[in-house]
Protein backbone atom coordinates (compact mmCIF):
# COMPACT_ATOMS: atom_id res chain seq x y z
CA UNK A 1 0.00 0.00 0.00
CA UNK A 2 1.44 3.37 -1.12
CA UNK A 3 2.71 5.84 1.54
CA UNK A 4 0.29 8.74 0.90
CA UNK A 5 -2.96 5.99 1.06
CA UNK A 6 -1.30 5.33 4.86
CA UNK A 7 -1.20 8.60 5.30
CA UNK A 8 -4.63 9.46 4.53
CA UNK A 9 -5.96 6.54 6.52
CA UNK A 10 -4.02 7.93 9.65
CA UNK A 11 -5.35 11.36 8.66
CA UNK A 12 -9.10 10.28 8.75
CA UNK A 13 -9.03 7.86 11.51
CA UNK A 14 -7.89 11.01 13.79
CA UNK A 15 -10.88 12.96 12.60
CA UNK A 16 -13.37 10.92 12.92
CA UNK A 17 -12.00 9.95 15.99
CA UNK A 18 -12.23 13.38 16.73
CA UNK A 19 -15.85 13.60 15.39
CA UNK A 20 -16.95 10.55 17.59
CA UNK A 21 -15.60 12.36 20.37
CA UNK A 22 -17.83 15.40 19.73
CA UNK A 23 -20.72 13.26 19.53
CA UNK A 24 -20.51 10.75 22.68
CA UNK A 25 -19.01 12.96 25.09
CA UNK A 26 -20.12 16.27 26.93
CA UNK A 27 -17.92 19.35 27.41
CA UNK A 28 -16.10 21.35 30.08
CA UNK A 29 -18.40 24.85 31.43
CA UNK A 30 -16.78 27.92 30.84
CA UNK A 31 -15.14 29.61 33.54
CA UNK A 32 -16.26 32.04 35.46
CA UNK A 33 -14.63 34.73 36.91
CA UNK A 34 -15.02 36.47 40.62
CA UNK A 35 -16.83 39.53 39.02
CA UNK A 36 -18.94 37.18 37.42
CA UNK A 37 -19.79 35.41 40.31
CA UNK A 38 -20.01 38.61 42.90
CA UNK A 39 -22.29 40.13 40.46
CA UNK A 40 -24.89 36.87 40.35
CA UNK A 41 -24.54 37.01 44.47
CA UNK A 42 -25.71 40.38 44.25
CA UNK A 43 -28.87 39.35 43.08
CA UNK A 44 -29.76 36.55 44.01
CA UNK A 45 -31.82 38.36 47.35
CA UNK A 46 -34.56 39.27 44.29
CA UNK A 47 -34.46 36.01 42.70
CA UNK A 48 -37.17 32.99 43.14
CA UNK A 49 -36.58 31.45 46.31
CA UNK A 50 -37.53 27.67 47.32
CA UNK A 51 -39.00 27.82 50.30
CA UNK A 52 -37.24 26.63 53.19
CA UNK A 53 -39.19 23.65 53.95
CA UNK A 54 -38.80 22.22 50.40
CA UNK A 55 -35.36 22.44 50.22
CA UNK A 56 -34.56 20.20 53.51
CA UNK A 57 -33.37 16.63 52.19
CA UNK A 58 -36.41 15.03 53.84
CA UNK A 59 -36.40 11.40 53.54
CA UNK A 60 -38.84 11.01 50.65
CA UNK A 61 -37.39 8.26 48.59
CA UNK A 62 -35.45 5.04 48.66
CA UNK A 63 -32.24 7.03 49.32
CA UNK A 64 -33.33 9.42 51.88
CA UNK A 65 -32.99 12.88 50.02
CA UNK A 66 -35.97 14.85 48.71
CA UNK A 67 -36.67 15.32 44.69
CA UNK A 68 -37.62 18.87 45.72
CA UNK A 69 -34.02 19.58 47.12
CA UNK A 70 -33.84 22.52 45.13
CA UNK A 71 -32.61 25.28 47.08
CA UNK A 72 -30.79 26.98 43.47
CA UNK A 73 -29.97 29.89 45.59
CA UNK A 74 -30.89 31.39 48.98
CA UNK A 75 -34.04 29.99 51.00
CA UNK A 76 -36.73 33.09 52.27
CA UNK A 77 -37.17 31.61 55.73
CA UNK A 78 -40.89 31.07 56.29
CA UNK A 79 -42.46 33.09 59.58
CA UNK A 80 -40.52 36.09 59.97
CA UNK A 81 -40.40 39.47 58.08
CA UNK A 82 -39.17 40.31 54.91
CA UNK A 83 -36.53 42.94 56.56
CA UNK A 84 -35.41 39.89 58.64
CA UNK A 85 -35.19 37.65 55.88
CA UNK A 86 -33.08 40.36 54.61
CA UNK A 87 -31.29 40.68 57.97
CA UNK A 88 -30.50 36.94 58.28
CA UNK A 89 -28.97 36.60 54.82
CA UNK A 90 -26.69 39.01 54.97
CA UNK A 91 -24.76 37.24 58.16
CA UNK A 92 -25.91 33.67 56.22
CA UNK A 93 -22.82 33.37 54.82
CA UNK A 94 -18.95 32.74 55.86
CA UNK A 95 -15.94 33.38 53.88
CA UNK A 96 -13.02 30.94 54.18
CA UNK A 97 -9.84 31.80 52.72
CA UNK A 98 -6.60 29.35 52.52
CA UNK A 99 -3.19 29.44 50.62
CA UNK A 100 -5.15 27.38 47.98
CA UNK A 101 -9.16 27.69 48.39
CA UNK A 102 -11.23 30.95 48.79
CA UNK A 103 -14.35 29.20 49.97
CA UNK A 104 -18.10 30.53 50.80
CA UNK A 105 -20.21 28.75 53.51
CA UNK A 106 -23.69 28.28 53.64
CA UNK A 107 -25.25 28.47 57.42
CA UNK A 108 -28.14 27.19 56.13
CA UNK A 109 -27.63 23.17 56.29
CA UNK A 110 -23.68 24.06 56.40
CA UNK A 111 -23.25 23.63 51.96
CA UNK A 112 -20.32 24.77 50.79
CA UNK A 113 -21.35 27.26 47.75
CA UNK A 114 -18.88 28.78 46.26
CA UNK A 115 -15.03 27.54 46.04
CA UNK A 116 -12.23 29.54 44.05
CA UNK A 117 -9.11 27.64 43.08
CA UNK A 118 -6.61 30.70 44.23
CA UNK A 119 -3.39 28.70 42.32
CA UNK A 120 -5.50 28.63 39.08
CA UNK A 121 -6.10 31.92 37.22
CA UNK A 122 -9.10 31.56 34.80
CA UNK A 123 -6.61 32.57 31.82
CA UNK A 124 -2.59 32.70 31.41
CA UNK A 125 -1.69 35.41 33.45
CA UNK A 126 -5.39 36.79 35.25
CA UNK A 127 -5.86 37.67 38.37
CA UNK A 128 -9.06 36.14 38.60
CA UNK A 129 -9.34 32.44 40.41
CA UNK A 130 -10.86 29.49 38.67
CA UNK A 131 -14.56 29.44 40.56
CA UNK A 132 -15.25 25.57 40.66
CA UNK A 133 -18.60 26.24 43.05
CA UNK A 134 -20.91 28.65 42.10
CA UNK A 135 -24.01 29.73 43.93
CA UNK A 136 -25.50 31.37 40.99
CA UNK A 137 -28.55 30.10 39.71
CA UNK A 138 -27.58 29.99 36.14
CA UNK A 139 -24.46 28.17 36.54
CA UNK A 140 -25.15 26.43 39.74
CA UNK A 141 -22.21 23.99 41.37
CA UNK A 142 -23.20 23.25 45.17
CA UNK A 143 -21.38 20.76 47.78
CA UNK A 144 -24.01 20.16 50.17
CA UNK A 145 -23.94 17.93 53.26
CA UNK A 146 -25.45 16.60 56.60
CA UNK A 147 -27.43 14.45 58.72
CA UNK A 148 -31.14 12.44 57.78
CA UNK A 149 -32.73 9.39 59.31
CA UNK A 150 -35.12 9.21 62.30
CA UNK A 151 -33.35 12.53 64.20
CA UNK A 152 -31.61 13.91 61.50
CA UNK A 153 -31.75 17.77 61.45
CA UNK A 154 -31.48 17.72 57.77
CA UNK A 155 -34.61 15.80 57.61
CA UNK A 156 -37.06 18.55 59.70
CA UNK A 157 -39.68 19.02 57.77
CA UNK A 158 -40.03 22.73 59.03
CA UNK A 159 -36.11 23.16 57.20
CA UNK A 160 -32.32 22.42 57.15
CA UNK A 161 -30.42 23.76 60.22
CA UNK A 162 -29.44 26.86 60.48
CA UNK A 163 -25.74 27.17 61.97
CA UNK A 164 -23.98 29.25 64.12
CA UNK A 165 -20.46 30.60 64.09
CA UNK A 166 -18.19 32.66 66.29
CA UNK A 167 -16.57 34.59 62.75
CA UNK A 168 -18.20 35.54 59.13
CA UNK A 169 -14.58 35.31 57.92
CA UNK A 170 -11.87 33.02 58.55
CA UNK A 171 -8.21 32.97 57.12
CA UNK A 172 -6.10 29.87 57.63
CA UNK A 173 -2.54 31.43 59.29
CA UNK A 174 -1.34 28.67 60.31
CA UNK A 175 -0.93 24.95 58.76
CA UNK A 176 -4.20 24.00 59.80
CA UNK A 177 -7.46 25.71 60.70
CA UNK A 178 -11.04 24.74 62.12
CA UNK A 179 -14.53 26.01 61.25
CA UNK A 180 -16.70 25.63 63.85
CA UNK A 181 -20.47 25.60 63.13
CA UNK A 182 -23.01 24.72 65.90
CA UNK A 183 -26.44 23.84 65.88
CA UNK A 184 -29.02 22.65 68.83
CA UNK A 185 -32.24 21.26 68.24
CA UNK A 186 -35.67 21.50 70.35
CA UNK A 187 -35.19 18.29 71.35
CA UNK A 188 -31.38 18.66 73.03
CA UNK A 189 -29.93 17.17 70.03
CA UNK A 190 -26.50 19.21 69.59
CA UNK A 191 -24.75 19.39 66.31
CA UNK A 192 -21.06 20.41 65.61
CA UNK A 193 -20.02 20.75 61.89
CA UNK A 194 -16.23 21.21 61.92
CA UNK A 195 -15.17 22.41 58.33
CA UNK A 196 -10.97 21.46 59.04
CA UNK A 197 -8.64 23.21 56.18
CA UNK A 198 -4.91 22.26 55.73
CA UNK A 199 -2.28 24.82 54.57
CA UNK A 200 -1.39 23.34 50.73
CA UNK A 201 -4.62 20.96 50.43
CA UNK A 202 -7.53 21.40 48.62
CA UNK A 203 -9.00 18.81 50.69
CA UNK A 204 -11.55 19.92 53.33
CA UNK A 205 -11.88 17.20 56.18
CA UNK A 206 -15.71 17.47 57.62
CA UNK A 207 -16.12 15.97 60.80
CA UNK A 208 -19.64 16.12 62.26
CA UNK A 209 -20.26 15.66 65.99
CA UNK A 210 -23.78 14.85 67.40
CA UNK A 211 -24.08 14.86 70.97
CA UNK A 212 -27.53 13.45 72.08
CA UNK A 213 -28.87 15.69 75.29
CA UNK A 214 -32.01 14.33 74.95
CA UNK A 215 -33.80 11.71 76.93
CA UNK A 216 -34.18 8.96 74.40
CA UNK A 217 -31.96 7.03 71.62
CA UNK A 218 -31.36 9.49 68.40
CA UNK A 219 -30.59 8.05 64.96
CA UNK A 220 -29.16 9.74 62.44
CA UNK A 221 -28.17 8.86 59.16
CA UNK A 222 -25.13 11.11 57.28
CA UNK A 223 -25.30 11.91 53.38
CA UNK A 224 -23.48 14.54 51.03
CA UNK A 225 -23.84 15.33 47.45
CA UNK A 226 -22.99 17.81 44.61
CA UNK A 227 -25.15 19.28 42.68
CA UNK A 228 -24.56 21.60 39.28
CA UNK A 229 -26.98 22.95 36.75
CA UNK A 230 -27.65 20.69 32.98
CA UNK A 231 -26.86 23.70 31.13
CA UNK A 232 -24.35 23.11 28.79
CA UNK A 233 -21.46 25.93 27.29
CA UNK A 234 -20.87 25.65 23.71
CA UNK A 235 -18.52 22.86 22.61
CA UNK A 236 -15.31 22.72 21.44
CA UNK A 237 -14.53 19.38 19.11
CA UNK A 238 -10.59 19.30 19.32
CA UNK A 239 -11.08 19.66 23.11
CA UNK A 240 -13.51 17.08 24.36
CA UNK A 241 -13.53 16.64 27.98
CA UNK A 242 -16.14 14.87 29.94
CA UNK A 243 -18.18 17.34 32.15
CA UNK A 244 -20.35 15.23 34.43
CA UNK A 245 -20.40 12.55 37.06
CA UNK A 246 -18.85 9.93 38.69
CA UNK A 247 -18.60 7.14 41.11
CA UNK A 248 -16.28 4.56 42.42
CA UNK A 249 -17.38 1.19 44.17
CA UNK A 250 -15.27 -1.53 45.14
CA UNK A 251 -16.22 -3.64 42.00
CA UNK A 252 -15.68 -0.60 39.45
CA UNK A 253 -12.75 2.16 40.25
CA UNK A 254 -14.01 4.42 38.38
CA UNK A 255 -17.33 4.97 36.75
CA UNK A 256 -18.82 7.60 34.90
CA UNK A 257 -22.72 8.39 35.23
CA UNK A 258 -23.56 11.85 32.38
CA UNK A 259 -25.80 14.00 32.87
CA UNK A 260 -27.96 11.95 30.20
CA UNK A 261 -27.76 9.04 32.78
CA UNK A 262 -29.06 11.07 35.52
CA UNK A 263 -31.58 12.00 33.41
CA UNK A 264 -32.62 8.10 32.19
CA UNK A 265 -32.54 6.67 35.47
CA UNK A 266 -31.49 7.21 39.16
CA UNK A 267 -28.67 5.61 40.31
CA UNK A 268 -28.60 3.45 43.72
CA UNK A 269 -25.45 1.36 44.15
CA UNK A 270 -24.89 -0.45 47.93
CA UNK A 271 -20.78 -0.18 48.30
CA UNK A 272 -17.79 -0.62 50.69
CA UNK A 273 -15.99 2.73 50.97
CA UNK A 274 -16.63 4.27 47.52
CA UNK A 275 -16.35 7.61 46.43
CA UNK A 276 -18.85 10.25 44.27
CA UNK A 277 -17.69 13.48 41.80
CA UNK A 278 -18.48 16.10 39.27
CA UNK A 279 -15.98 16.55 37.00
CA UNK A 280 -15.09 18.78 34.62
CA UNK A 281 -11.63 19.59 32.18
CA UNK A 282 -8.52 19.95 34.28
CA UNK A 283 -11.09 19.93 38.10
CA UNK A 284 -13.49 18.16 39.87
CA UNK A 285 -15.13 17.47 43.46
CA UNK A 286 -15.63 15.04 44.96
CA UNK A 287 -17.23 13.74 48.21
CA UNK A 288 -15.13 10.64 49.85
CA UNK A 289 -17.70 9.38 52.56
CA UNK A 290 -16.24 6.85 55.23
CA UNK A 291 -13.99 4.12 53.86
CA UNK A 292 -14.83 1.73 56.77
CA UNK A 293 -18.58 1.87 56.25
CA UNK A 294 -20.88 1.11 53.47
CA UNK A 295 -22.78 3.66 51.70
CA UNK A 296 -25.29 4.15 49.14
CA UNK A 297 -24.39 5.96 46.24
CA UNK A 298 -27.53 7.61 44.19
CA UNK A 299 -28.05 10.78 41.81
CA UNK A 300 -31.43 12.41 40.92
CA UNK A 301 -32.31 14.88 38.16
CA UNK A 302 -34.03 17.62 40.22
CA UNK A 303 -36.92 18.78 37.49
CA UNK A 304 -34.93 19.73 34.60
CA UNK A 305 -32.51 21.72 35.50
CA UNK A 306 -30.45 20.12 38.30
CA UNK A 307 -28.07 17.15 38.58
CA UNK A 308 -27.09 15.73 42.01
CA UNK A 309 -24.62 12.56 42.23
CA UNK A 310 -24.69 11.88 46.88
CA UNK A 311 -24.03 9.10 49.00
CA UNK A 312 -26.01 8.36 52.12
CA UNK A 313 -23.61 6.33 54.82
CA UNK A 314 -24.20 3.95 57.49
CA UNK A 315 -27.67 4.92 60.06
CA UNK A 316 -26.09 6.03 63.80
CA UNK A 317 -27.66 5.65 66.97
CA UNK A 318 -26.67 7.21 69.47
CA UNK A 319 -27.90 6.44 73.12
CA UNK A 320 -29.03 9.06 75.57
CA UNK A 321 -25.91 10.97 76.65
CA UNK A 322 -23.45 9.75 74.36
CA UNK A 323 -21.96 11.32 71.20
CA UNK A 324 -20.72 10.24 67.67
CA UNK A 325 -17.85 12.00 65.31
CA UNK A 326 -18.73 11.27 61.75
CA UNK A 327 -15.60 12.35 59.15
CA UNK A 328 -15.98 13.04 55.40
CA UNK A 329 -13.25 14.32 53.36
CA UNK A 330 -14.57 16.74 50.48
CA UNK A 331 -11.78 17.87 47.46
CA UNK A 332 -12.19 20.99 45.70
CA UNK A 333 -9.07 21.24 43.15
CA UNK A 334 -7.10 20.24 40.20
CA UNK A 335 -7.15 16.36 38.78
CA UNK A 336 -3.99 15.63 40.51
CA UNK A 337 -3.65 11.75 40.02
CA UNK A 338 -1.06 11.29 42.77
CA UNK A 339 -2.71 13.47 45.20
CA UNK A 340 -6.46 11.62 44.48
CA UNK A 341 -5.04 8.39 45.12
CA UNK A 342 -4.43 9.10 48.39
CA UNK A 343 -7.83 10.13 49.41
CA UNK A 344 -10.14 7.07 47.55
CA UNK A 345 -9.16 3.71 45.80
CA UNK A 346 -9.87 4.68 42.06
CA UNK A 347 -10.51 8.78 42.27
CA UNK A 348 -7.36 9.00 39.95
CA UNK A 349 -9.15 7.68 37.61
CA UNK A 350 -10.82 11.02 37.22
CA UNK A 351 -8.02 11.96 35.04
CA UNK A 352 -9.84 10.43 32.35
CA UNK A 353 -7.30 8.95 29.48
CA UNK A 354 -9.87 6.87 27.60
CA UNK A 355 -9.55 3.83 25.87
CA UNK A 356 -6.02 3.70 25.81
CA UNK A 357 -5.72 4.74 29.31
CA UNK A 358 -2.78 1.84 30.08
CA UNK A 359 -0.44 3.83 27.58
CA UNK A 360 -1.21 7.15 28.87
CA UNK A 361 -0.37 6.29 32.39
CA UNK A 362 3.02 5.48 31.18
CA UNK A 363 4.03 8.13 28.84
CA UNK A 364 2.63 10.40 31.80
CA UNK A 365 4.98 8.87 33.90
CA UNK A 366 7.88 9.63 31.47
CA UNK A 367 6.70 12.97 30.62
CA UNK A 368 6.83 13.91 34.45
CA UNK A 369 10.80 12.29 35.28
CA UNK A 370 11.35 14.11 32.11
CA UNK A 371 10.01 17.07 33.31
CA UNK A 372 11.31 17.38 36.78
CA UNK A 373 14.97 17.69 34.94
CA UNK A 374 14.66 19.91 32.35
CA UNK A 375 11.98 22.02 34.36
CA UNK A 376 9.92 23.16 31.25
CA UNK A 377 7.07 20.89 29.62
CA UNK A 378 7.63 22.13 25.82
CA UNK A 379 11.08 20.69 26.44
CA UNK A 380 9.86 17.33 28.26
CA UNK A 381 7.63 16.55 24.65
CA UNK A 382 10.10 17.55 22.38
CA UNK A 383 12.19 14.94 24.88
CA UNK A 384 9.87 12.16 24.66
CA UNK A 385 8.78 12.40 21.43
CA UNK A 386 12.42 11.68 20.59
CA UNK A 387 11.63 9.01 22.77
CA UNK A 388 9.27 7.35 21.35
CA UNK A 389 10.06 7.64 18.36
CA UNK A 390 13.04 6.25 18.93
CA UNK A 391 12.06 3.22 20.21
CA UNK A 392 9.28 2.96 16.97
CA UNK A 393 11.91 3.40 14.63
CA UNK A 394 12.27 -0.48 13.39
CA UNK A 395 8.26 -0.05 12.82
CA UNK A 396 9.34 3.25 10.94
CA UNK A 397 12.30 1.55 8.89
CA UNK A 398 10.40 -1.43 8.16
CA UNK A 399 7.48 0.92 7.07
CA UNK A 400 10.03 2.53 4.87
CA UNK A 401 11.45 -0.15 3.26
CA UNK A 402 8.15 -1.51 2.27
CA UNK A 403 7.02 1.70 0.28
CA UNK A 404 10.20 1.58 -1.63
CA UNK A 405 9.45 -1.99 -2.68
CA UNK A 406 5.73 -1.20 -3.62
CA UNK A 407 7.05 1.96 -5.56
CA UNK A 408 9.42 -0.15 -7.63
CA UNK A 409 6.80 -2.43 -8.53
CA UNK A 410 4.84 0.64 -9.35
CA UNK A 411 6.06 -0.09 -13.30
CA UNK A 412 4.75 -3.74 -13.29
CA UNK A 413 1.17 -2.78 -11.50
CA UNK A 414 0.47 -0.38 -14.46
CA UNK A 415 1.32 -2.94 -16.58
CA UNK A 416 -1.07 -5.33 -15.08
CA UNK A 417 -3.81 -2.51 -15.24
CA UNK A 418 -3.44 -2.04 -18.83
CA UNK A 419 -3.58 -5.71 -19.67
CA UNK A 420 -6.65 -6.47 -17.59
CA UNK A 421 -8.85 -3.03 -17.84
CA UNK A 422 -11.42 -3.19 -15.78
CA UNK A 423 -11.72 -6.89 -15.02
CA UNK A 424 -11.29 -6.43 -11.21
CA UNK A 425 -11.24 -10.22 -10.34
CA UNK A 426 -8.41 -10.72 -12.59
CA UNK A 427 -6.59 -7.75 -11.25
CA UNK A 428 -6.71 -8.63 -7.82
CA UNK A 429 -5.29 -12.36 -8.67
CA UNK A 430 -2.69 -10.71 -11.02
CA UNK A 431 -1.43 -8.50 -7.81
CA UNK A 432 -1.43 -11.44 -5.32
CA UNK A 433 0.92 -13.21 -7.66
CA UNK A 434 3.24 -10.26 -8.12
CA UNK A 435 3.01 -9.89 -4.42
CA UNK A 436 4.10 -13.31 -3.79
CA UNK A 437 6.60 -13.44 -6.86
CA UNK A 438 8.70 -10.65 -5.22
CA UNK A 439 8.43 -11.70 -1.72
CA UNK A 440 6.45 -7.86 -1.18
CA UNK A 441 3.23 -7.45 1.60
CA UNK A 442 1.17 -4.82 0.18
CA UNK A 443 0.83 -4.17 4.39
CA UNK A 444 4.25 -3.44 5.15
CA UNK A 445 3.99 0.05 4.97
CA UNK A 446 0.07 0.74 6.33
CA UNK A 447 0.98 -1.83 9.60
CA UNK A 448 3.41 0.04 10.87
CA UNK A 449 1.88 2.64 10.72
CA UNK A 450 -1.11 2.06 11.91
CA UNK A 451 0.55 0.54 15.29
CA UNK A 452 1.74 3.80 16.18
CA UNK A 453 -1.36 5.37 15.91
CA UNK A 454 -2.42 4.34 19.62
CA UNK A 455 0.96 6.06 20.49
CA UNK A 456 -0.62 9.56 19.20
CA UNK A 457 -3.67 9.19 20.77
CA UNK A 458 -2.37 8.24 24.29
CA UNK A 459 -0.30 10.88 24.03
CA UNK A 460 -3.03 13.29 22.75
CA UNK A 461 -4.73 12.46 26.17
CA UNK A 462 -2.09 13.14 28.26
CA UNK A 463 -1.94 16.71 26.35
CA UNK A 464 -5.68 16.73 27.05
CA UNK A 465 -6.11 15.63 30.25
CA UNK A 466 -2.87 16.35 32.78
CA UNK A 467 -3.25 19.48 35.05
CA UNK A 468 -0.01 19.93 34.68
CA UNK A 469 -0.20 21.36 31.11
CA UNK A 470 -2.82 23.88 32.14
CA UNK A 471 -0.72 27.22 31.26
CA UNK A 472 2.75 25.66 31.23
CA UNK A 473 4.92 28.25 29.85
CA UNK A 474 7.37 27.16 26.73
CA UNK A 475 9.34 29.12 24.71
CA UNK A 476 8.56 32.98 23.43
CA UNK A 477 4.56 33.32 22.39
CA UNK A 478 4.03 29.85 23.37
CA UNK A 479 2.98 30.34 27.43
CA UNK A 480 0.09 27.72 27.63
CA UNK A 481 0.82 24.44 25.80
CA UNK A 482 -2.99 23.01 27.03
CA UNK A 483 -4.83 26.27 24.59
CA UNK A 484 -4.00 26.47 20.56
CA UNK A 485 -1.35 28.23 19.39
CA UNK A 486 -2.39 31.74 19.10
CA UNK A 487 -0.44 33.21 16.10
CA UNK A 488 -0.42 29.22 14.74
CA UNK A 489 3.13 29.11 13.95
CA UNK A 490 3.22 25.59 15.10
CA UNK A 491 0.47 24.48 12.80
CA UNK A 492 1.71 26.10 9.96
CA UNK A 493 5.12 24.51 10.13
CA UNK A 494 3.27 21.39 11.17
CA UNK A 495 1.45 21.46 7.72
CA UNK A 496 4.95 22.42 5.72
CA UNK A 497 6.94 18.98 7.96
CA UNK A 498 3.54 16.99 6.28
CA UNK A 499 4.34 18.73 2.79
CA UNK A 500 8.15 17.69 2.63
CA UNK A 501 7.15 14.02 3.85
CA UNK A 502 5.24 13.74 0.89
CA UNK A 503 7.82 15.58 -1.17
CA UNK A 504 9.83 12.78 0.13
CA UNK A 505 7.45 9.77 -0.62
CA UNK A 506 6.91 10.34 -4.70
CA UNK A 507 3.22 10.23 -5.32
CA UNK A 508 2.62 6.68 -6.93
CA UNK A 509 -1.27 7.00 -6.84
CA UNK A 510 -2.98 6.93 -10.87
CA UNK A 511 -6.59 8.27 -9.69
CA UNK A 512 -6.13 11.60 -9.75
CA UNK A 513 -9.13 12.57 -7.21
CA UNK A 514 -6.91 10.25 -5.19
CA UNK A 515 -3.56 12.81 -5.96
CA UNK A 516 -5.90 15.80 -6.16
CA UNK A 517 -6.86 14.53 -2.16
CA UNK A 518 -3.52 13.57 -1.14
CA UNK A 519 -2.42 16.60 -2.36
CA UNK A 520 -4.48 18.88 -0.30
CA UNK A 521 -4.33 16.59 2.70
CA UNK A 522 -1.56 18.97 4.63
CA UNK A 523 -3.64 21.90 4.07
CA UNK A 524 -6.19 20.35 6.07
CA UNK A 525 -4.49 18.89 8.57
CA UNK A 526 -3.00 22.36 9.38
CA UNK A 527 -6.70 24.08 9.24
CA UNK A 528 -7.12 21.38 12.04
CA UNK A 529 -4.50 22.00 13.96
CA UNK A 530 -5.03 25.72 14.44
CA UNK A 531 -7.40 24.33 17.00
CA UNK A 532 -5.41 21.81 18.56
CA UNK A 533 -3.45 22.16 21.67
CA UNK A 534 -0.02 23.88 21.29
CA UNK A 535 1.36 20.53 23.33
CA UNK A 536 -0.26 17.51 20.56
CA UNK A 537 0.93 19.95 17.70
CA UNK A 538 4.10 20.57 19.09
CA UNK A 539 4.37 16.53 19.61
CA UNK A 540 3.49 15.90 15.93
CA UNK A 541 6.10 18.85 14.32
CA UNK A 542 8.83 17.05 16.29
CA UNK A 543 7.19 13.88 15.08
CA UNK A 544 7.02 14.86 11.37
CA UNK A 545 10.44 16.60 11.86
CA UNK A 546 12.46 13.11 13.24
CA UNK A 547 10.44 10.75 10.71
CA UNK A 548 12.11 13.20 7.88
CA UNK A 549 15.34 12.42 9.38
CA UNK A 550 15.09 8.87 10.07
CA UNK A 551 13.62 8.96 6.35
CA UNK A 552 16.63 9.97 5.01
CA UNK A 553 18.90 7.57 6.82
CA UNK A 554 16.84 4.54 5.90
CA UNK A 555 16.82 5.43 2.41
CA UNK A 556 20.56 6.08 1.99
CA UNK A 557 20.94 2.66 3.36
CA UNK A 558 18.87 1.02 1.13
CA UNK A 559 20.75 2.80 -1.64
CA UNK A 560 24.07 1.47 -0.54
CA UNK A 561 22.58 -2.06 -0.48
CA UNK A 562 21.31 -1.70 -3.98
CA UNK A 563 17.51 -1.00 -3.66
CA UNK A 564 15.90 1.62 -5.03
CA UNK A 565 14.71 3.68 -2.73
CA UNK A 566 13.24 6.92 -5.12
Amino acid sequence: MESQRSFMLIALALVSFLLWQEWQTAYGPQPVTPTELAQAESSLPEAKFVASNSSTPAAVSSTGISDTDVPATLAMQPGISVVQNQALQSERFINVLTDTLDVTIDLLGGDVVKANLIKYPVTEGSDDAYSLLRPNAATLYVAQSGLIGTNGPDANPEGRPLYNTPQRSYTLNNDNLTIPLNWVGADGLQVTKHFIFTRGSHAIEVEQVIVNNSAATAVVQPYAQLKQTFALPDSNMFMPTYRGAAYGTDVEQYQKHSFGDIEDENLRVVTPAGWIAMIEHYFLSAWVPPQDKTNTIYTRALGNEYATIGYTSEPVSIVSGAQAVLNSVLYLGPKDQDTLKLYATGLNLTVDYGFLWFISEWLFWLLQIIQGVVINWGVAIIIITVIVKGIMYPLTKKQYESMAKMRVLAPKMTQLKERFGDDRQKMSQGMMELYKKEKVNPMGGCFPLLLQMPIFLALYWVFLESVELRHADFVFWITDLSVKDPFFVLPILTGISMWMLQKLQPMTIQDEMQKKIMQFMPVMMTIFFMWFPAGLVLYWLISNVITLIQAKMIYASMEKRGIKAH
